[in-house]
Formats: structure tokens, C-alpha cells, sequence
């Protein structure tokens, strides 16, 4: 947190009845979010549910058709190049010169800031040395392995130390070890800096790393609490079964049993506690029409399925929203 007196209240960043249209297809219909100082929050969501759009107007790279977002105060409308201020960028798209080395691409971005002389210099060895890359200074970032290039986009980003830091699915393209490399960087940098952050991901294992999780869909807000306490919603196991039948074993479990099924695509999902007693109930019931049971405890997708009646992944290995 950053103890400024009387602005301890007030949120990092305040969204409110945001829209955007592109067309006739609104992008974002009308989501009201506070971002609280110092917490980092996790936008999930599929392709086309609004992440990206709203990551762009929250980087001031796109203006919305109505509604408002302030930066510390800052409307990214009236006021960008105040709330650019408090801005540092991991974009999706790596936005390193390749060709030149680690301290050049980030003493060119210090100089767009201001920063320069020894001042430029100090900012650029504490920040390499933050996520551990002091001794890959003079390489250029062509030769560095796709994790160590995010992490220079890490300290690129937070070399004029701003308060809000905005991720872009930050860990694209990157192995598993490597995106554990990159959070752990990351937590490093907030704890130290202080900073606020938004993350926008597809990835359920790294939304859960967020203080608080935003669940969009379809331009919405559909969801929004610690990953805890929206898991804890679902109140007990969830079933998940395979079927040709989907339609009518939903019925029959629901007058069978009068339990609740939902239908997606080809299998029944079944919120039950203690969902492990109803599964022989069921297969002793229902044994020609089911061909396969999976219980489990509740996931993000689970509550992504409460909340909109599909799974998460649907539309997953498109491209961005907007």
C-alpha cells in the first residue's frame, strides 16, 4: 500500500458503466470494477469476453464509447497523460528491440520518462537486479530464452516506477518453468515497489494467484471476489457425466433425485455435498445412459459455468476481443 495520507481510501483504479462498441458488437457492456491500492487483480476470461478491450482503455490506447476510468485519480479520457504517469506496460507482444542489448532497450525506454545520467543508470541496475538479469546486461535480447526477454519486459515496465502495473497475458508463449520464473519475479517487484497490478490471463492457475479474481464473459462482469470465496460458492463437489443422452438423463436425474443438472454440450453437470454418495446411486439408476463420471472439487470453471452456463475454455484458441 502506499501510505499517502487522506488517498489511503481511494482505489487504484475506478471503472464505472464502462462500454465499448466496435460496430454493432459492444465489447463491454457496461462493467463497474474498483481496483483496491496494492492488491493484484486477475481479469479472466475467454476470447472475446472484454479483457483485452478493457486492458486497452485501461492503457489509454483506446478511448471507450462511454463510462469512466481514473487512474489515481487521473481520468484516462480527460487527463492520459497524468494517468500514463502511473502506468508501466507489459503488453502481450514482446515490444523489446531484439537487436539491441538489455541495458540499451531500457535506457531508451528511461529517456521517453525522463530519466537520465546516473539517476537513468541506478534506476536500471536495481531493476535488472530485481529480476535477476544483472549479469545478462550486455546481451543483446535476441540471444536470451523467451523467459528471460518477459523478465526484461518486467523491469522495462517498472523502471520510471509507476503505481499501476498492467500485464497482458504476460506469460505467453512461455514453458511451465519458465512462468513460475516470471510470477515469482513479479511478486518480488510488487512487494518491494508497492505497486498495483492487472493482470489479464486465459490461464486458471495464474488467475488464482490474484488477490481477486474478475470473471468476464461476452463484455460482462460476471464474478469478482478472492479465488477462495468463489470456489466456496459451489458448496460441494461437482459431477460431471458423460453421456449420448444429455437432455433426458437431466430430466431423470431431476425426478429421480430432485437434483439440479445442468446440460453442457455432451455430459450433465451436478453440484451435490458429499457428491461421492451419489455416484453409485446414479450409475445403479441410470446405467445404460451414463458412460462416465468425473467428481471433483469446485474449479474456476465450475463457477464460470454457475455464473454463465459454459465453460471457460469455449473459444479459447481464437484471438483477442477486440
Amino acid at each position: 500500500m502506499h501510505a499517502d495520507g487522506a488517498g489511503l481510501t481511494q482505489a487504484a483504479v475506478q471503472i464505472r458503466e464502462l462500454r465499448q462498441r466496435f460496430g454493432q458488437r459492444e465489447a463491454l457492456a457496461g462493467i463497474s470494477l474498483d481496483v483496491h491500492r496494492g492488491e493484484l487483480i486477475a481479469l479472466l476470461g475467454p476470447n472475446g469476453s472484454g479483457k483485452t478491450t478493457l486492458f486497452r482503455i485501461l492503457s489509454t490506447a483506446l478511448v471507450p464509447t462511454s463510462g469512466s476510468v481514473s487512474i489515481f485519480g487521473a481520468d484516462v479520457v480527460r487527463r492520459p497523460t497524468l494517468a500514463r504517469r502511473e502506468l508501466g506496460v507489459v503488453f502481450q507482444a514482446p515490444s523489446l528491440d531484439r537487436k539491441l542489448t538489455v541495458t540499451e532497450n531500457l535506457r531508451h525506454q528511461g529517456r521517453l520518462y525522463g530519466l537520465h545520467g546516473r539517476q537513468l543508470e541506478d534506476r536500471i541496475a536495481g531493476a535488472l537486479d530485481r529480476v535477476g538479469l544483472s549479469d545478462r546486461a550486455r546481451e543483446r535480447v535476441e540471444q536470451l530464452s523467451g523467459g528471460l526477454a518477459r523478465r526484461v519486459e518486467l523491469a522495462k515496465g517498472m523502471l520510471h516506477r509507476p503505481r499501476l502495473l498492467l500485464l497482458d497475458e504476460p506469460t505467453t508463449g512461455l514453458d511451465p518453468s519458465a512462468r513460475r520464473e516470471f510470477w515469482a519475479y513479479l511478486d518480488a517487484v510488487r512487494e518491494e515497489a508497492g505497486a498495483t497490478a492487472v493482470v489479464t490471463t486465459h490461464l486458471m492457475d495464474e488467475a488464482e494467484r490474484g488477490d481477486r479474481i474478475a470473471l468476464l464473459d461476452e463484455g460482462r462482469l460476471v464474478a469478482l471476489g478472492a479465488p477462495a470465496a468463489l470456489k466456496a460458492e459451489i458448496g460441494g463437489d461437482v459431477l460431471t457425466l458423460e453421456t449420448d443422452e444429455p437432455e433426458s438423463l437431466a430430466a431423470g436425474i431431476w425426478g429421480r433425485f430432485n437434483c439440479r443438472a445442468l446440460v453442457l454440450e455432451r455430459a450433465v453437470r451436478i453440484e451435490r455435498a458429499r457428491g461421492h454418495d451419489l455416484v453409485p446411486q446414479l450409475v445403479d439408476a441410470f446405467p445404460d445412459a451414463i458412460l462416465g463420471i468425473t467428481l471433483g472439487k469446485p474449479t474456476l470453471d465450475d463457477v464460470f459455468v454457475r455464473r454463465t452456463g459454459h465453460h471457460l475454455h469455449r473459444g479459447m484458441a481464437g484471438g483477442g476481443d477486440a
